[in-house]
């Protein structure tokens, strides 16, 4: 008990000292990776419990009678807090370098508010009912948007107005709405193993529920609730490489799996209709995602898209009902994670040396970033699916997964995406490497601040690591599958 609750109140303390110490950078962006590193540390002292099987439990508060606020750590969330919290680290050290390079305003602000945003996210991950994981959920949205809006830019505006609109409009709309339907058939807002909604409804109506589940939780950029993704684009790029590899997308199919294994159960939601027409829905959101992606000259913009593509297979996964499904849709969140911060790191060490974001203004860029460019061309293979990179072990799982199930055309769907994302990577690298420039380029540029070499050169290695040491993930998801059958 003791070790969760420092582990959710770190985060907080640190983004009070961070302010306290706002005058004085050095010591700001110290505090914030000491804060990163303690946050890590313990929350990685409650995984040999929780392998062991305990379920370390804190109760917070009881605004109703029988509706608590309380933090429960079970596999899943062990193993998103995890990642949130080691990403925090790496993504700081980059920002760092990032942001100093770019001279960029409102640095205080910029580290309070990734504190504060990865509070949210622990907060999610160790959620013990559907009623916590909402309220975090919506804090983690509130958080982020500063970010969002950092540049202060009439786009940056727009972009935050999009974000918080799609956000919080599906989950006011949709999921809340949700929330009370699930308390009022199941009596209870706790998450059970093998779900609480068994038996308490018609399939036909369980299905209504799932719908408004999946569109209601907007993280998860299924489409059509999928804009806010590429509109927070305007947004720094380590605020990106949070948003789409760590704490708001993750959070969303996090949330996703979290319903479908602990309140609907993987043995109930094969009998609900409205699955099949959300596994199209899924399927559709792959390839258009990744269609989309093929059109887009800007560099981020083309990973917004990726994103999308890449988030919709963990919700493919998650929606299989089965254990491979399952089992490849949580390593994904982590998986992918790794390969797409990367990604994001090298857009925003291009920007950084260079100040160019479209594609084909890369011609040649890796002969002088070629640290850069080779980290970039690992990931992309990664984002494909390609061995020896981690993301091959997930996809793996979830195709798997999709043959079990019968679901021959999420199986085609599957295999034309990883074309489709070899499609709108592999040029990147391609341009960079063997492509020259069509005018001289008389600006001397290098590589840039060690701070981003340091940082994406780690997640390079994690996405490699991951791939030969996959031990971890699967153990944790082994838990998850085991506990819903």
């Amino acid at each position: 008990m003791t070790a969760l609750l420092f582990a959710i109140l770190v985060p907080l303390v640190g983004a009070v000292l961070i302010v306290l110490t706002g005058r004085h950078p050095n010591v700001r962006e110290t505090v914030s990776i000491l804060t990163a590193i303690l946050l890590f540390a313990s929350i990685a002292s409650l995984a040999p419990a929780v392998f062991d099987g305990a379920r370390p439990h804190l109760a917070l508060a009881e605004p109703l009678p029988g509706l608590a606020l309380q933090l429960t750590v079970e596999p899943l969330g062990m193993l998103f807090a995890l990642l949130a919290s080691l990403l925090w680290i790496v993504t700081t050290i980059y920002s760092i370098g990032y942001m100093r390079a770019r001279q960029e305003n409102h640095q205080t602000r910029f580290y309070t508010c990734f504190a504060l945003s990865l509070w949210a996210a622990v907060g999610m991950a160790f959620a013990g009912n559907l009623l916590s994981l909402f309220i975090f959920y919506e804090l983690l949205t509130l958080s982020t948007y500063p970010l969002v809006t950092h540049a202060g830019t009439a786009a940056a505006r727009h972009g935050g107005r999009v974000y918080l609109g799609v956000l919080l409009g599906t989950s006011i709309g949709f999921l809340l709405f949700a929330i009370i339907w699930t308390w009022q058939l199941a009596g209870t807002l706790d998450f059970v193993d093998g779900g609480i909604l068994k038996g308490t409804a018609t399939p036909a109506l369980l299905g209504i529920l799932l719908m408004l589940y999946i569109f209601g939780i907007g993280k998860a950029a299924i489409m059509p609730f999928h804009r806010w993704l590429p509109a927070a684009m305007v947004a720094p790029t380590p605020v990106s490489a949070l948003l789409h590899a760590v704490a708001v997308v993750k959070g969303g199919v996090f949330f996703v799996l979290k319903v479908v294994v602990y309140v609907f159960g993987i043995d109930t939601l094969p009998a609900i209709d409205a699955r099949q027409w959300l596994l199209y829905i899924a399927t559709a959101t792959i390839l258009l995602a990744a269609v989309v992606a093929l059109r887009q000259d800007n560099l981020k913009a083309r990973l917004a898209y990726s994103t999308i593509s890449q988030l919709a297979y963990i919700v493919l996964g998650a929606l299989l009902a089965n254990a491979a499904g399952i089992l490849g849709a949580t390593m994904h969140i982590a998986t992918h994670a790794f390969g797409k911060i990367t990604l994001f790191f090298c857009a925003g060490a291009i920007l950084v040396s260079t100040r160019r974001t479209r594609i084909s203004e890369l011609a040649g860029i890796g002969r002088s970033m070629p640290w850069t460019m080779g980290a970039f061309a690992i990931a992309a293979l990664a984002m494909i699916g390609m061995p020896p990179t981690a993301v091959f072990v997930s996809k793996w799982y979830i195709l798997a997964g999709a043959v079990d199930a019968g679901q021959m055309l999420a199986v085609a769907v599957l295999l034309l995406s990883t074309l489709l994302t070899a499609g709108y990577l592999l040029p990147v690298v391609y341009t960079a490497f063997f492509e020259t420039p069509g005018k001289p380029d008389n600006e001397t540029h290098g590589e840039a601040p060690p701070a981003i070499l340091l940082a994406l050169g780690v997640t390079t290695l994690g996405t490699l690591v991951l791939f030969f040491f996959p031990d971890l993930l699967l153990a944790f998801a082994n838990q998850l599958t085991g506990s819903g059958t």
